[in-house]
């Protein structure tokens, strides 16, 4: 597992009521390694509360990250620190980049974001910028004093839709899903019912949706119940997940170490190469061409259709 960067806060600065935007930097002023739109890191803002966040800026400032927070007085307990506790000065760990969300190449984007689901969507609207392709946000929250970055977007003008549910109600999925271009792409973050209506209403036209999650929702797909025979390929052991046990945590309990965060299939830190075998997957970072593929898989939540050899 790669080692942490160790990271000063240098600024905190309130973007909307209920979302913080921090600005990381090494201490000694050296470059951060690269990143693309859609990239996340893996923060541990204390010892055992590690959280991912996207990041926000612009990949070509190779000497800061920016990443924003939404307080959610009923998580499990990472934005609270953010927000209660967490300063300028202080050092986090930091993993990444790492990117499930990607801004392909496409002749057209159509962006829709719901609340702190615009994180991820700013750096891909610059990028679409350069590329001169033409694009369209779709930006919806429960308020314009909830919703950040309003500021930043209105340069954009009419290509950016601002939908305040309390002004304007929900945003209107219908009219901008039945016109999209042919090959154009749609890209959307922000909560499950937004994210679920995007996927119903892209279903009929084929591989066109690409999402993000900040929450896994029910799974209705079957689990196998068996048991699963695991070989970790360079620590050299074998050994069988019981079917009441996930992948992740009987190679933990063998001291092998995996990064994992939100075992929900969601983050995707715990990533792991599969060398053979035939990955049964249950997350929902990955693509239907990656999930085919069968080259990789989440440890936390999926498991296998025949003995696994993982590059662990």
């Amino acid at each position: 597992m790669s080692t942490p960067l160790e990271l000063l806060v240098r600024q905190i600065r309130w973007e909307s009521e209920g979302v913080v935007s921090l600005v990381l930097e090494d201490r000694a002023g050296a470059e951060l390694p690269p990143w693309s739109p859609g990239a996340h890191i893996d923060v541990e803002l204390q010892p055992g509360l590690v959280r991912h966040y996207s990041l926000l800026g612009s990949p070509r400032d190779k000497g800061e990250y920016r990443i924003a927070v939404l307080a959610e007085p009923a998580g499990r307990g990472g934005s609270r620190y953010v927000h209660e506790s967490l300063r300028p000065g202080h050092v986090v760990a930091v993993r990444g980049p790492r990117n499930h969300f990607a801004l392909e190449d496409a002749p057209a984007y159509t962006f829709i974001a719901g609340g702190i689901g615009i994180t991820p969507i700013l750096p891909m609207l610059q990028a679409a910028e350069e590329r001169g392709r033409p694009w369209r946000l779709l930006y919806g929250g429960r308020s314009r004093r909830s919703m950040a970055f309003l500021a930043l977007l209105e340069r954009y003008g009419p290509r950016v839709d601002v939908v305040p549910q309390d002004e304007l109600g929900l945003l209107d999925l219908d009219t901008a899903l039945g016109d999209l271009g042919d090959g154009e792409q749609v890209y959307c973050c922000g909560p499950e019912p937004l994210l679920a209506a995007v996927e119903a209403g892209c279903a009929p036209l084929g591989d066109v949706l690409r999402v993000e999650r900040f929450a896994a929702p029910e799974s209705t797909a079957p689990v196998t119940a068996g048991a699963v025979e695991v070989e970790l390929a360079r620590a050299g052991r074998t050994f069988t997940v019981a079917p009441d046990e996930s992948i992740l945590d009987r190679v933990l309990a063998q001291g092998v170490d995996v990064p994992n965060d939100c075992r929900e299939g969601i983050c995707g830190s715990c990533e792991t190469t599969v060398l053979q075998g035939t990955p049964e997957h249950h997350d929902y970072v990955l693509t239907a061409k990656e999930r085919q593929a069968g080259r990789s898989m989440m440890l936390c939540v999926s498991r296998a259709c025949d003995r696994l050899v993982l590059d662990l």
